[in-house]
């Protein structure tokens, strides 16, 4: 064992001998089955790596901010911190962690709508200026609790006030008096934010929407003499690098066009999803199955036919690492541990539940599976950006156990871009990981 800590808050498994993702899930479902068969997460470091070597070479004039209520895991905020990603935070508890691993202060942004007024003089007290501001409501807190501040404006678009029920960000009219407000009480403007959601579905109206909105809140505020040099295009980036490239081509002409490179504002944006979703993977066991049997008649005469149906239910649920799911997000059918189908095998309609037997706790509500036993595995992908080291008040079950692994290969190139594993992850311990 290489010990990089006397007392690890972390394992990292190095993969060495070829050794694959694939066979840490099943050493550890191996381990699970001569215990309680728990759920658990494993966890690619590398994987954030080739997702930052990705950003920087589709977007290289974006700056990642790394949006930290996506996955607040502290091996991923300290391999991000060390790849110089900025953050943006949303609590005094998500603002001290990035401060923890060493994260400048100037490097950091407080978001989130209704901020208390705890969160602005935590900010305050630890140097964190920059902060998003949507409303009169939110500056007049601002300037009684951090005079000192450096505001960006949250800037409302058409496509997210399409996504959402509720009122989000400053249109473009109330932008002037807020401007003029924060002038009045003498708090500094610096730049805008807005959201692109991904779910939009023609980004070249929606960006270009906003970065006209953007290009004239920023002459209002220069007509008023604030120093405006930060535009935040916020999230929207799904993962995929398919998806970032039609993201690009849909934003570099305009920001070319009302933010050119010589107008010296510094551009960010937050790719949260984008950095986490494929380094995770969760593993579930089945642990009950409920056949329903559909009878129906042919058109045929007096031929009767049925369909049958599996519910299955597993240990974890739409109250544990599933919550996406209350939101109205989907969630993406699982594949089967050790199946894999073949040509001419049957598949159900299934339909997948978590254990507490709440109509709510449904998490895949059609799929196609061959029949399952009580006891099988099933392998969730792209589960990172579940907020997997938030424990839900919702439920009552402990936290996830989280098995994090790197590559020999992946350690290298870490290496090699700068990041200073030795140094930089002192709450981690190594081990070999073989077959």
């Amino acid at each position: 064992m290489k010990g990089l800590a006397d007392t690890p808050s972390y394992i990292i498994e190095l993969l060495e001998g070829g050794v694959t993702l694939e066979d840490v899930i099943d050493g550890h479902i191996c381990e699970q089955a001569l215990v309680e068969k728990s759920a658990f997460v494993v966890g690619d470091l590398g994987a954030l790596m080739r997702q930052h070597a990705c950003w920087q070479s589709v977007v290289p004039q974006l700056q990642p901010y790394y949006p930290v209520k996506c996955n607040s895991s502290p091996a991923v905020i300290q391999v991000l911190a060390s790849l110089g990603l900025g953050f943006v935070c949303t609590n005094k508890a998500e603002m001290n962690l990035v401060l923890e691993h060493g994260v400048p202060p100037e490097n950091i942004i407080l978001s989130g709508v209704c901020k208390q007024l705890a969160h602005i003089k935590h900010a305050a007290k630890n140097n964190i200026q920059h902060l998003v501001c949507e409303n009169e409501a939110e500056l007049s807190k601002i300037s009684r609790s951090h005079p000192g501040a450096k505001l960006l404006l949250q800037l409302t678009t058409e496509a997210h006030a399409a996504e959402t029920s509720m009122a989000f960000g400053s249109s473009l009219k109330s932008c002037r008096h807020l401007l003029e407000a924060a002038m009045e009480l003498g708090v500094q403007v610096v730049g805008v934010t807005f959201h692109v959601p991904s779910s939009c579905q023609d980004l070249q109206q929606a960006y270009t929407h906003a970065l006209s909105d953007a290009r004239c809140v920023f002459d209002m505020g220069v007509d008023l003499g604030f120093n405006m040099n930060i535009l935040d295009i916020g999230g929207g980036f799904t993962g995929s690098e398919f998806q970032l490239k039609q993201v690009e081509s849909a934003f570099r002409p305009l920001l070319d066009a009302y933010f050119p490179p010589l107008s010296g504002v510094q551009v960010l944006a937050q790719p949260g999803t984008f950095y986490v979703a494929s380094a995770f993977s969760l593993a579930v066991n089945v642990i009950g199955k409920k056949v329903v049997t559909r009878h129906w008649d042919s058109l045929t005469q007096g031929e009767n036919n049925e369909d049958t149906e599996f519910l299955y239910y597993m240990n974890e649920g739409v109250y544990g690492p599933f919550s996406r799911k209350l939101l109205g997000n989907s969630v993406a059918a699982p594949s089967v541990h050790k199946h894999a189908l073949c040509a001419g095998e049957t598949v159900y309609p299934s339909s997948l539940w978590g254990p507490s037997l709440d109509q709510l706790d449904q998490v895949v509500e059609r799929c196609l599976l061959p029949e399952l036993s009580v006891g099988d595995w099933l392998l969730f992908s792209n589960m990172g950006a579940c907020c997997l080291e938030e424990s839900t008040c919702l439920s009552s079950s402990p936290q996830l156990p989280i098995y994090y692994t790197v590559s020999t290969s992946d350690w290298y190139e870490m290496q090699e871009a700068g990041v200073a594993l030795d140094s930089d992850l002192k709450n981690f311990s190594m081990v070999q990981y073989s077959v």
